[in-house]
């Protein structure tokens, strides 16, 4: 006798809740508490009563999604972008600046009085621009086969699809009008389907745009680019591999900063908010209280952004930095410049630097900007320099708090935080921290 079986329909219950948020993570979740433990809620803002999808269940925390705002917050407001919900590129439009600013801070004063065992407050915040402030960004390029449609845009948030976008208003005012007309020359270009991605930067000498394509363009295609370039006054490079480079018109590409002209490569790394790396190099150099016979160490260096601004003031200032071209950059800057008191090396810092040329050097006081892993190669090294003052810049408040407590266990203290509000409607956490020696 024949059996016959029916796979049995999987029966899932998706649990749905009301509570009322109590606090704003520096990633902008909301924050409140059910079952005896933390529930993080996406679009939630402190003060509101909210109806939540639970999806995500764990012993000591839970996550879940906004699904319906029963009571809003007087610090909810409506975002600008008509992508806002889909796009991955900001998580918090529809919270007001000034929640965002004081959520992050107390995010970053309750992390580092954790971590090093000390009251830890945020004093100051620095900020500029809502909208309109990023100079720099790169969006995906997709082509659809179906529709014979090109996507360009950033992508969803926990995904790798493409929001195809229309408008950026985080952008500079320059690079958002470069979207819809830049969309609609790519879309007509015989290599349409074997496109990379672009890059648009904002110089103070005009925008730029650089474009990856994965097979050699023809002639018709560069000319179409160049007619654009032109029309649209924006310098024009292509990069037909992910380490080269073709600039086909437009100058080199600089910024000013503290009456200083520092050049770049388009691929060169620089502080995408403008006015906020201004604000941020002129309070580094009033904490370190620079004076006119002052050896300044300047680690991760970049090009110079602050290495060469504090070369005006101080005796010397070395740089030292892991990328060889942004190193050999800031030697150029600094004799475009006329700095004679400057000098750059390149090293990676995650590495033993005893023995480098530069280390031995009688520097009073360092500077330090790491990438989000941080400076514990050189902690030990910069102890035993003894400076007077140390200000460290830092995009991960983890690997700050983790380095701080190096510097707090060899005899200096904690004595000012900024919060630098480089990044708005992101889940970006900037700051700058002085120490001093006891």
């Amino acid at each position: 006798m024949a059996q016959f079986y029916s796979a049995k329909r999987r029966v899932t219950t998706r649990q749905i809740i009301i509570v009322t948020v109590n606090d704003l993570d520096g990633f902008g979740q909301g924050v409140a508490r059910h079952n005896g433990k933390a529930l993080f809620i996406a679009g939630a803002l402190p003060g509101e009563q909210v109806e939540v999808d639970i999806t995500e269940d764990k012993r000591a925390w839970a996550r879940g999604k906004t699904r319906k705002i029963l009571k809003a917050s007087p610090d909810r407001v409506t975002p600008k972008c008509p992508h806002f919900t889909e796009c991955g590129g900001c998580q918090q439009q529809h919270v007001s600046p000034a929640l965002q600013q004081s959520s992050k801070a107390q995010a970053l004063s309750r992390l580092l009085s954790q971590q090093t065992g000390q009251p830890a407050e945020v004093d100051t915040i620095l900020s500029g621009e809502a909208y309109g402030y990023r100079r720099r960004a790169r969006l995906g390029l997709s082509y659809q086969p179906r529709s014979k449609t090109l996507q360009m845009g950033f992508r969803k948030a926990g995904s790798n699809d493409l929001v195809s976008l229309t408008q950026c208003p985080i952008l500079k005012p320059e690079l958002n009008a470069l979207i819809a007309p830049l969309h609609q020359v790519l879309s007509t270009l015989h290599a349409v389907s074997t496109l990379g991605h672009i890059e648009l930067v904002l110089a103070d000498n005009g925008p730029l745009l650089v474009l990856r394509h994965l097979e050699p363009l023809i002639a018709e295609d560069r000319e179409k680019l160049e007619q654009f370039s032109h029309k649209h006054k924006v310098a024009l490079y292509l990069a037909a591999e992910s380490d080269t480079l073709e600039q086909v018109n437009g100058e080199m590409p600089f910024y000013r900063i503290h009456d200083l002209t520092l050049t770049f490569s388009p691929r060169d790394f620089i502080q995408v908010n403008g006015a906020l790396n201004e604000q941020m190099v002129s309070q580094a150099l009033a904490w370190l209280d620079l004076q006119p016979e002052d050896r300044v160490l300047d680690l991760f260096c970049g090009m110079g952004n602050f290495t060469l601004p504090v070369g005006k003031v101080v005796k010397n200032v070395t740089g030292v930095e892991g990328v060889a071209a942004l190193a050999a950059k800031g030697g150029y800057n600094a004799a475009l410049n006329n700095l004679n008191n400057v000098s750059f090396f390149q090293h990676n810092l995650e590495e033993d630097v005893t023995r480098q040329p530069w280390a031995a050097e009688g520097f009073n006081k360092v500077l330090l900007d790491p990438a989000r892993a941080g400076a514990a190669g050189v902690m030990d090294h910069i102890i035993k320099l003894a400076p007077e003052r140390v200000v460290y810049v830092s995009c991960n408040p983890t690997t700050l708090a983790r380095d701080s407590q190096s510097l707090l266990t060899s005899g200096y203290q904690l004595e000012r935080i900024t919060l630098l509000d480089m990044f708005p409607h992101t889940g970006h956490v900037e700051s700058m921290v002085l120490f001093s020696r006891k």
